[in-house]
C-alpha cells in the first residue's frame, strides 16, 4: 500500500509568442481558504492557500461585479458542492482505518 503524503505542486510554463500558464495542485490539509470583501475597493475574493502557494480569485480586473464574474462563482460554488458530495460519498465507502488516518 503507498503512503499518501501532502504536497502542493505548483508549475510555471513560458513559451515563446504565448501567454504564460501557471498551474497550482493542492493535495495537503493544511489547505486553507478564505473568503470575503475588500472594503477599500469595495471587490470579493476567494483564497486559496497552503504554506507553498496561494491562489486568489476576485472580479474582472480588479473591478466592479460583472455578470461575468456572477458566472464564475457560480461555478466555484457548484463546483465545490460537488468536491464536498464527492468527498463524503467516498469517504463514506472507506474502511474506518482509512477514514481516519492522517498521513502528516
Amino acid at each position: 500500500m503507498s503512503e499518501h503524503r501532502p504536497y502542493t505542486y505548483v508549475t510555471v510554463s513560458l513559451r515563446p509568442d504565448s501567454e504564460p500558464h501557471v498551474g497550482v495542485s493542492f493535495h495537503t490539509p493544511r489547505l486553507q481558504i478564505r473568503a470575503g470583501l475588500l472594503t477599500s475597493t469595495p471587490r470579493p475574493y476567494l483564497e486559496f492557500a497552503s504554506q507553498e502557494a496561494d491562489v486568489h480569485i476576485s472580479t474582472t480586473g480588479a473591478g466592479p461585479v460583472t455578470d461575468a464574474d456572477l458566472a464564475v462563482a457560480r461555478e466555484i460554488f457548484n463546483a465545490a458542492a460537488r468536491y464536498l458530495a464527492d468527498c463524503e460519498c467516498l469517504h463514506a465507502e472507506q474502511p474506518a482505518k482509512d477514514a481516519t488516518d492522517t498521513a502528516a
